[in-house]
């Protein structure tokens, strides 16, 4: 499942970052940090892979 938006996939990178314990847990805030508890390894790694191009900087709900 792609991304929507720049803001998801920057915070899906910092989830998958935190995850793989290239970044530590206590520096991941806010959607990456929710995001890092709930997801397995491979969901974050499909939404950080996603083109940023034409994609909007946030999606209202």
């Amino acid at each position: 499942m792609p991304a929507k938006s720049k803001a998801q996939q920057t915070a899906s990178g910092a989830a998958l970052s935190a995850k793989r314990g290239e970044t530590s847990k206590n520096k991941v805030k806010g959607a990456s940090k929710s995001t890092e508890k709930s997801m397995s390894e491979k969901q974050p790694e499909e939404f950080a892979s996603t083109k940023t191009k034409g994609k909007p900087e946030r999606v209202s709900k």
